[in-house]
């Protein structure tokens, strides 16, 4: 599979693919989005919007311009068929794990999150996931569907088994997705992030996975997204999380999900996201190099 970049990258991620360290992708699918539609178009915006954000970090006080990151783009998928898509996913992940690079994904529903995690623990059989968002997703069926945005994590589960997943923010889903975690086989914590803390500390020498679907964040902060939940984070809570994730010693991959751009004419989401994705890129460089020099 070749790999290029593309002339429309995030912001300064301009790196050849041979020369980088950590791979930007994006997958433009929504097809078993359950409610408005649009993340498809997610990646792209982004794009777009990372030119009104600083290179420079100051809360991870780090810049994107002293390292090397490949954004190579919407995959090429085809529209409407959903285990193929997926297959692609897969395999373009597995291949940048094979290279020695590390994965940075962007949906997309979160549905796509699920082939790059197969790929990673196809790598990583003892990983852990640690899972921002409103909804459960804990599912085993949706609208008659096996494989959907609301029933992903409960397929990650089916291969990591019980005690790999944490998940917080949770505040919708059905009676049994509640019953089902409370039974032992995901940790849950309802409506904050209270303990994020002390799992990190926890699994920080095991490999860990964050997946994010931005609709943790609540409305008023990010109404740009298909199934928007009251109640939930202000974009200070989703920061401090990402400096708990600077204790990681093992983060091999990352992504976030769920930003549909044309919900919001302020353009605000969009900007929220752009400014995510430059966190999570630092986190997964500044991991990457901890292990280099340790």
């Amino acid at each position: 599979m070749k790999m290029n970049k593309v002339d429309l990258s995030f912001q300064s991620c301009k790196a050849d693919y041979d020369e980088s360290d950590v791979v930007i992708y994006s997958v433009p699918m929504d097809a078993t989005t359950s409610f408005r539609p649009g993340t498809r178009f997610a990646g792209n915006a982004i794009r777009v919007d990372s030119f009104g954000v600083e290179w420079y970090s100051p809360y991870r006080e780090a810049d994107l311009n002293d390292y090397k990151t490949c954004d190579i783009g919407d995959l090429d998928l085809p529209i409407g068929a959903v285990e193929d898509a997926l297959s692609i996913v897969k395999e373009t992940t597995r291949q940048i794990l094979e290279d020695g690079k590390t994965p940075m994904m962007v949906g997309g529903e979160h549905l796509v999150s699920l082939p790059v995690i197969e790929a990673i623990y196809e790598k990583y059989p003892n990983l852990h996931i640690i899972h921002l968002d409103a909804h459960t997703d804990l599912r085993e069926h949706f609208f008659g569907r096996a494989l959907s945005h609301a029933t992903f994590m409960r397929h990650v589960h089916g291969f990591v088994g019980d005690g790999k997943i944490y998940q917080f923010g949770i505040r919708s889903g059905e009676k049994p997705e509640f019953d089902w975690a409370k039974a032992g086989h995901v940790h849950q914590r309802k409506f904050d992030f209270t303990g994020l803390d002390k799992v990190v500390e926890m699994i920080k020498d095991k490999p860990v996975y964050v997946t994010i679907d931005l609709d943790v964040l609540d409305p008023s902060v990010f109404p740009g997204t298909g199934t928007p939940e009251p109640g939930g984070m202000q974009y200070k809570d989703l920061l401090w999380a990402f400096d708990q994730f600077e204790v990681l010693n093992h983060l091999v991959g990352a992504d976030i999900v769920e930003l549909s751009p044309m919900l919001d004419p302020s353009g605000a989401s969009t900007a929220v996201a752009a400014k995510s994705l430059r966190e999570l890129v630092l986190l997964l460089h500044k991991n990457r190099k901890k292990n280099h020099t340790e």
